[in-house]
């Protein structure tokens, strides 16, 4: 019995120093597992409060699993305010972890990373604030097999890519479907980070290298901030990474077969992580290790480069600063704006690859031939990066839009973004700049919730339009300008309409009937002869036209005062 209570008491022992030295699953099973969603937050709650002098954990709006979103604050001065901490110019890093929660490398990375600090394994410099999302995809992580992601070497279980409404997070920033990207905005704005990194998994061709780069890309990021990043933060990363042990490229976004001839780099829409935190002026990142490399090699990965991210911008903390700074101000004053970015498949940049060999051979299943990559055959070569994107589609800043309350569901988003805006105390009537849609292409098939609009045509005009009290006049002076530029203006490719937010205006509400407008129509051409001769001119020019009744019917309609006025116009006013 007394052999029996000694080793009762030796295994309370090692349980209790285990959790007092805050071993996480991925350690205690050498790699093999990764932590489930309640064990990490668990690990969190024992962490900062064994830890509170540096860290702080806090929950901001709720997900689509019905869980808060966490974040946790690692401060070296017990500063957990934001608002102070960049008024004492600490730079900020957000991490974002498990928005995939089939790829949980940086999740695991994280609760070692954190861990290490607060032991003082790692140091955290004085000038440099964590803000770790532990998980942000709660449902996807609660809904946990080792079915998933078939072709990850590891771990042996983990979470779906779909969270709680089966949406991808990762395309969700601007049109937040879900409830997490709406706690998201406000984790961001809160912390407004100067270096965003988003931890994820890459799938894609085999390769030599562990983990891959996709920075924002530069020429969209823009001005000095697009510069620094491609002449000094993306080198910076791959030097100390190279330090470390890990030969770093970037994302290996290839089209062909194989990623042999090259790649075109990334563009990250403002769909995207990354793509959403440059419309506020943010250095983002999307590390993405490789699926087919062991899972340990991937955390190791993920954990070097974040210490890479952290020494990077704690050595040009006055830079970024200094380059954010100027940006938010520039762009208060900036005239123009580009909505799209095309790239010079002219241009390109020579980087270093590391790959395998590949062929074909028959399949096992149909017998046609299939790809296969020999890893006994290693090869080393150089490859062209098209990274070089020119800007396109520039439109004029207004002085100002404005917005019908109506339109709550974009009042709702721009309010959550922080926007500045003000509601007109009463009824008026203002002269603006009227966008009616031309054309457009939609999606055929869902995407992601929604049928996408392509291609955007607009047509423009300036009349008078009566606004009530209550309507939101959003000036265009703001750090916000570039968000309410790509949201607003129509013609953007991740613009409130294009997903869909202005449809309403897309179906006529009002009509006539035939037999009946055709007297009124007669009696209005009668008195207005301007529109007989554009009536008798598209039929001079326009056989269809000229034998189709209805539609010569429908013609004097639509230029006439009887015609619906709402009718495929954009309901966003622009002030001139």
């Amino acid at each position: 019995m007394r052999k029996l209570f000694t080793i009762i008491a030796l295994m309370l022992t090692e349980a209790t120093t285990q959790a007092q030295q805050f071993i996480t699953r991925y350690e205690k099973t050498e790699g093999r597992e990764t932590a489930t969603y309640p064990e990490v937050i668990q690990y969190y709650q024992q962490l900062t409060a064994r830890y509170p002098q540096l860290l702080k954990m806090i929950t901001v709006g709720t997900t689509d699993a019905g869980f808060p979103l966490h974040l946790v604050i690692c401060s070296p001065t017990k500063d957990f305010d934001f608002s102070s901490l960049h008024r004492k110019n600490k730079r900020v890093l957000l991490i974002n972890n498990g928005i995939h929660p089939g790829e949980p490398d940086g999740i695991d990375a994280s609760m070692m990373l954190l861990r290490d600090i607060a032991q003082g394994k790692t140091e955290l410099p004085d000038n440099i604030v964590l803000a770790v999302i532990p998980v942000y995809n709660i449902g996807g992580a609660l809904n946990r097999s080792p079915n998933y992601r078939v072709d990850q070497n590891g771990p042996d279980a983990f979470g779906s890519r779909g969270n709680g409404q089966n949406l991808d997070l990762n395309r969700d920033f601007i049109k937040t479907d879900s409830k997490n990207a709406r706690a998201f905005q406000e984790i961001y704005h809160l912390t407004d980070p100067d270096v965003f990194i988003d931890n994820h998994v890459s799938n894609g061709a085999d390769y030599q290298h562990i983990i891959t780069l996709l920075s924002t890309q530069y020429n969209k990021l823009g001005g000095p901030m697009g510069e620094f990043m491609h002449n000094s933060f993306e080198p910076g990363l791959y030097k100390l990474m190279k330090t470390k042990g890990y030969d770093l490229v970037p994302y290996v976004n290839h089209f062909d077969e194989t990623p042999d001839s090259g790649w075109v780099e990334f563009s990250d829409l403002p769909r995207y992580s990354s793509g959403y935190t440059t419309l506020f002026h943010t250095f983002g990142f999307v590390p993405e290790t490789h699926m087919l490399k062991p899972y340990p090699q991937r955390v190791k990965a993920t954990y070097a480069l974040m210490e890479a991210f952290i020494q990077f911008t704690s050595e040009n903390s006055a830079t970024i600063k200094q380059l954010r700074d100027q940006t938010k101000q520039s762009v208060i004053t900036q005239k123009s704006f580009p909505l799209s970015w095309k790239f010079d498949m002219n241009k390109y940049s020579l980087i270093t690859f590391k790959g395998f060999a590949s062929g074909h051979k028959p399949s096992t299943i149909s017998g046609l031939p299939r790809l296969y990559y020999d890893r006994s055959k290693p090869y080393e070569k150089q490859i062209k990066f098209y990274n070089y994107a020119n800007a396109e589609n520039y439109v004029d800043k207004p002085q100002a839009y404005i917005i019908p309350q109506g339109w709550w569901a974009v009042i709702d988003q721009l309010k959550n973004n922080h926007v500045q805006m003000r509601r007109l105390q009463k009824d008026t009537t203002i002269y603006v700049e009227v966008y009616h849609i031309g054309d457009f292409k939609t999606y055929p098939k869902p995407y992601e919730k929604h049928y996408l609009h392509t291609d955007i045509k607009v047509t423009s005009t300036k009349d008078s339009i009566h606004f009530r009290s209550g309507d939101y006049y959003i000036p265009m002076n703001q750090t916000a300008n570039r968000f309410l530029m790509e949201t607003l203006e129509p013609t953007g490719g991740d613009s409130f309409f294009a997903w869909n937010f202005f449809d309403a205006v897309l179906g006529q509400k009002e009509g006539y009937s035939p037999y009946v407008f055709e007297d009124t129509g007669a009696e209005y051409l009668k008195n207005h002869p301007e529109l007989q001769t554009l009536l008798d001119k598209k039929k001079a020019t326009d056989t269809v036209f000229a034998n189709n009744a209805s539609a010569q019917l429908n013609f004097v309609y639509k230029n006439s005062p009887y015609a619906e006025p709402e009718y495929m116009r954009y309901p966003v006013y622009r002030v001139l």
